[in-house]
């Protein structure tokens, strides 16, 4: 069964936004071309937050992207950049991306604190 990956990044001022923003397309970049990677795809929202929607063979697959390349050199810095970060995982039966709004009832159900916040806006598949 596919493993949804979800995050939610929202940047803490203007000025981390261009370092945020090409580390974030290269880490997307990376994702697509990695190994068990069946989709990517970027959301744009509100007030400086992102979205990312990864769709994986497996666990392992996702993991492996995780720890290595771009993406790796790119976790050490969110805590300075991003002011808030949630993250989350399932796995579903269809090899088929979530809609975003299905991608917002998950995360609404692991991070309630989410849940009167706007999460749908302009996305964009790498």
């Amino acid at each position: 069964m596919p493993l949804v990956s979800i995050t939610r990044l929202r940047v803490r001022s203007f000025r981390y936004l261009p370092a945020f923003f090409v580390y974030s397309l290269r880490a997307a970049y990376q994702a697509k071309s990695a190994s068990g990677n069946l989709a990517v795809s970027l959301l744009r929202d509100s007030n400086f937050t992102f979205w990312t929607r990864t769709l994986w063979t497996e666990e392992r697959a996702m993991r492996d992207f995780m720890v290595s390349g771009v993406h790796r050199s790119l976790m050490p810095r969110l805590p300075q950049w991003c002011d808030e970060a949630a993250v989350a995982h399932w796995t579903q039966e269809s090899r088929e991306p979530p809609s975003w709004q299905e991608v917002h009832r998950h995360m609404q159900k692991r991070w309630p604190a989410l849940a009167g916040r706007a999460s749908v806006g302009g996305a964009s598949s790498l």
